[in-house]
This record gives C-alpha cells, sequence and structure tokens, in this order.
C-alpha cells in the first residue's frame, strides 16, 4: 500500500511540474504572437510613421516602445510580492506590445527573409535547447553565475561600442550573444522545472511564478533572436 501511495505521490508531482511547464511556455508563446503581430503592423507603410520620423528618427511612440520595456520589466521584478498575478500579467502583455512596437524598426535595416530565417533558425535553436534544459540529468545551476556575468559583459560592451562604433566589437558581441543566451535558455528551462515541481499548484504564488518564468524566457528568445539577426541577417 505504501509503494501505490509513494507511486501516487510522485505521478501527481510529475503532473504537476508539467502542467506548470506548459502553461508557461503557453504564456511565453502568446506574448511572442502578440509582440510578432505589433512588430508586422506597425512595419506596414500606413503605421511606419508612428514609430519612425520621416528623418529616420524616432518619434515619441518610438521612442517609448524602446525605453519604457525596461522599467516595465523592472516593475514585475520589483512588484513580484506586492502586486496580484493578473496585474503582472497586464504588465507583461503591454510590455510584449510595446516590444513588439520597437522591433518593428528591424524590417526597415533588415530584409524580410532574412528576418523570417533567422527566426526560423532561432526557433530552432531554442526549441532544441529547451528540451536539452527540461531532459537532462546535468545540473545546470553551476552555469548561471557565469552566463549572469556574460550578459552583464554584453550590456556593457555594447554600451561603449555605441560610442566606438566598431564592427569587429559589433561581430564578437553578437557571437558571444548567441552563445550566451543558447545557454540561458537550458538553463532557465531547468529551473522553471525545479520550481515547478515545488510549488502548490493554482496558488497566487505559482501564477506569478509562471508570469515570471515565461518572461524569462520570452526574453532569452528576443535577444536570442536579435543577436543571430545581426549576424545573419541581411541588410536593406
Amino acid at each position: 500500500m505504501e509503494i501505490k501511495t509513494n507511486n501516487y505521490t510522485l505521478s501527481k508531482s510529475r503532473t504537476t511540474t508539467n502542467t506548470f511547464v506548459a502553461n508557461v511556455f503557453s504564456l511565453m508563446f502568446t506574448a511572442l504572437i502578440i509582440s510578432g503581430l505589433s512588430a508586422v503592423w506597425f512595419a506596414t507603410d500606413g503605421m511606419k510613421s508612428y514609430v519612425i520620423n520621416v528623418e529616420g528618427g524616432l518619434t515619441t511612440l518610438g521612442w517609448v516602445s524602446m525605453l519604457s520595456p525596461i522599467g516595465l520589466v523592472m516593475l514585475i521584478g520589483f512588484g513580484f510580492q506586492k502586486y496580484s498575478a493578473k496585474f503582472l500579467l497586464g504588465i507583461f502583455l503591454l510590455y510584449s506590445t510595446l516590444t513588439g512596437i520597437s522591433l518593428s524598426t528591424i524590417f526597415s535595416i533588415y530584409t524580410s527573409s532574412s528576418i523570417a530565417s533567422t527566426f526560423f533558425i532561432s526557433s530552432l535553436t531554442f526549441g532544441v535547447m529547451a528540451l536539452t534544459g527540461y531532459t537532462t540529468k546535468t545540473d545546470l545551476t553551476k552555469w548561471g553565475s557565469l552566463l549572469f556575468m556574460g550578459v552583464i559583459g554584453i550590456v556593457i560592451a555594447s554600451i561603449i561600442n555605441m560610442f566606438l562604433g566598431s564592427s569587429l566589437m559589433h561581430y564578437l558581441i553578437s557571437i558571444v550573444g548567441v552563445l550566451v543566451f543558447t545557454g540561458l535558455t537550458a538553463y532557465d528551462v531547468q529551473k522553471i522545472k525545479n520550481i515547478g515541481s515545488q510549488i502548490d499548484e493554482g496558488s497566487q504564488t505559482a501564477q506569478k511564478l509562471m508570469i515570471m518564468g515565461a518572461l524569462t524566457l520570452y526574453l532569452d528568445f528576443i535577444n536570442l533572436f536579435l543577436m543571430m539577426l545581426r549576424l545573419f541577417g541581411n541588410r536593406n
């Protein structure tokens, strides 16, 4: 009788974990669809002028879409304990919309065919690493600090290169970025799986952690896509 109970508990734990991970990915895919639709819509001739002015610079909406997502991510992070899951979800969906609007500018820089092919390559890479992170028995925790330092290094190097304008540094940053966000995908999926095995299904905390997990994977994918686009994208 004890063995049956243990098997039932183990089965229930796996079901809870799988459900949590599936919900995280569903929310992430929803956010990506919103971003994709927003990007394509604001890249059309009728909407492009709302983001890019006649001189080629950003409009007010363009600057808002570029800068405000940073504040929204911080709001989600710092407001995790304070705000409800519904409020955090609304912020996340707003974030994905504004990010999509900002991404519409890539259609003015790269050809549509190279954007599509890079998106496919990024999706395939993301999928393979997500599956690796979910199924591997290797503990990826030790890679977390190294990958996080890699992200910090990319940010600092990118800021410096804004002033230097070095094409070589731009290329190196993109290569490192692809490696870092590829690794982060596997690391974050494993972390989300571990969280799913410890939470109380249906609780407010579980819903908030689901949103945080979706945001994390969303950022991994978007950054991986942009880094790959820098490397493989054909400019107009």
